[in-house]
């Protein structure tokens, strides 16, 4: 039986409407993951294994759940120990060390807020982030010297008063940074639960993730105690993970994804994380390990499978994969396709946001349709509304919307942090608005349309960019695409194709009539991009998501 059964009124269903009507997710009074799951993880089987770890250094480490319950006291008692407690923010860059887990489960235990972010971010990504999160203290990775851009932001961020170092390659910064290693080592092992004032509270905030809209500042969406519940869906039923398996989902751990597919609903489902700590994605590499560590359920964005479909997948034996799962873009036909070929499991998609858990997905009853996202997930009441809120009809694209009036699901963020306006901006009358188009077919599968801003007009015309990029992606020569609109004074707006060409392909003014006349024959002729430019490769966040508002900004630039 999966852990996560505790915390449902039913957990065997026999098809999606089965699971739709009758799944309900109880929420216990002051439920805290790290005590609820984990230390009862640890004392039901504490050699049980938890997660797999390595890197591309030879280094190797499972953790168990006892080893990972102790771990996280130690981590709590060091943090106590430097004052930080219930309700004071503490910014984790780790990348994919395992500190992350151990450190993310402490502060749980205290009640402090976890902001993960990447090391990627500069010094004045941190100013902002310290400055507006109220942030106490940072644990990160000395890698690419990150550290020094957080020496520079900490002199513009009175807030910030501890800084920590933990794993990776670099050395250690020194001065007044602590070892965030050896504090966790000699610290004791054991964390009663706090009582009284310190006491954790479900609508208390647990986590909070700053994430880029197509415009201004990141927003701070906050999550509660409670938010690790919502990911039963995304683990039990959606990447569909068993007890004694062992999952990964490719995510750095400064993205929301990591916690939707390396730890709170896979460790409510018993099965294993696997963790490889690569210092670039390398497709060859990936599927090595793959095979090598014999994954039972797999994960990642559309651009992981989009590299790895252009190698030799059949040389591998990844027969121990039962399922595979997407998320994060759209997933093109042609994706699923090959995939499928290759390794002879469908893909199921799956859509959400930072703000909520998995919305829309694939559920392994249904029946795959390539290109489609799914049915709504049964801890959401979703819609697609036009602009007066009424319900479009099966065909008509409108936003997608979760309607809240009885109350807000489980695992659905709060609001944004210190943003109140912004927060009624989409979150109002009853409804959330996501700012993401669809339509649903006639059997109520919805089929992903683009971004609000992404939305291409032209003379006329509305044409999402994923229908354009999907049908370049059918051409031999398209390893990667992104669609976006450039201005034009006849049409308003024309198609742009920018496109990273595969292997044994050169750009040319005859391939791009040629790609754009395979998109003429491959879906309605108006939505050809009548410009085309190769590049060697797109702009994408850390979580592999292809930016076309950045592209959109340098356009707007070299006009």
């Amino acid at each position: 039986m999966a852990f996560f059964e505790k915390y449902v009124n039913r957990a065997d269903f026999t098809s999606y409407e089965d699971m739709k009507a009758n799944l309900r997710i109880n929420v216990p009074d002051d439920f805290n993951f790290a005590y609820d799951v984990l230390d009862a993880l640890a004392e039901k089987d504490p050699d049980g294994r938890a997660m797999v770890w390595c890197d591309d250094h030879g280094a190797e480490r499972t953790f168990t759940f006892g080893e990972m319950s102790k771990l996280s006291m130690r981590a709590a008692n060091y943090l106590s120990s430097l004052s930080i407690g219930k309700g004071d923010s503490v910014v984790l860059v780790l990348k994919r060390h395992y500190q992350f887990w151990y450190a993310l489960m402490g502060l749980h235990r205290i009640g402090a807020v976890a902001v993960p972010a990447t090391h990627l971010l500069t010094a004045k990504d941190l100013d902002y982030r310290f400055n507006r999160a109220d942030v106490k203290a940072i644990i990160a990775t000395t890698d690419h010297d990150f550290y020094k851009q957080v020496e520079e932001a900490q002199l513009t961020s009175p807030t910030l008063k501890l800084k920590l170092s933990a794993g990776g390659h670099g050395e250690f910064p020194g001065g007044d940074w602590l070892d965030f290693d050896k504090g966790v080592e000699s610290a004791s092992d054991v964390f009663p639960r706090p009582e009284g004032e310190k006491a954790v509270h479900n609508d208390d905030t647990m986590l909070l993730y700053f994430t880029s809209g197509t415009s201004g500042y990141p927003k701070m969406v906050i999550h509660d105690f409670a938010y690790p519940l919502g990911h039963i869906i995304t683990a039990g039923y959606w990447h569909s993970v068993k007890e004694g398996g062992l999952h990964m989902t490719v995510a750095e751990t400064g993205w929301a994804k990591a916690v939707w597919g390396k730890l709170y609903g896979q460790w409510l489902g018993e099965t294993a994380i696997f963790v490889y700590d690569m210092d670039k994605f390398d497709p060859n590499k990936l599927l090595r390990k793959m095979q090598d560590y014999k994954l039972t359920t797999f994960c990642s964005p559309p651009t992981m499978y989009r590299f790895m479909m252009k190698e030799d997948m059949k040389s591998y034996d990844l027969s121990s994969l039962r399922e595979l799962t997407v998320a994060g873009e759209a997933l093109n036909p042609e994706v699923f396709n090959q995939i499928k070929a290759a390794t002879g499991i469908e893909m199921r998609e799956c859509y959400g946001q930072t703000e909520v858990v998995a919305l829309v997905c694939t559920f392994p009853w249904m029946k795959k349709k390539p290109g489609s996202m799914g049915k709504p997930s049964p801890c959401y009441d979703v819609d697609i509304v036009d602009n007066d809120m009424r319900s479009c009809y099966p065909g008509e694209v409108g936003e997608i919307v979760i309607n809240t009036s009885k109350g807000r699901p489980v695992g659905m963020f709060k609001g944004y942090y210190k943003d109140k306006e912004l927060t009624e901006e989409v979150w109002h009358d009853g409804y959330y608005h996501t700012c993401d188009l669809a339509y649903r077919d006639e059997e109520g599968y919805f089929w992903y349309v683009g971004r609000k801003d992404d939305v291409i007009k032209s003379s006329g015309y509305r044409i999402g960019p994923f229908e354009v990029e999907s049908a370049l992606m059918t051409h031999p020569a398209v390893l990667e695409c992104a669609i976006t609109g450039v201005p034009d004074e006849l049409r308003g707006q024309v198609v742009k194709a920018t496109v990273v060409l595969a292997r044994g392909y050169t750009a040319s003014d005859e391939l791009k009539k040629e790609l754009q006349n395979h998109v003429k024959k491959s879906t309605a002729p108006y939505k050809y991009p009548r410009v085309v430019e190769f590049v060697d490769e797109l702009p994408k966040t850390i979580s592999g998501k292809i930016r076309r508002v950045e592209i959109r900004e340098k356009d707007k630039r070299e006009k």
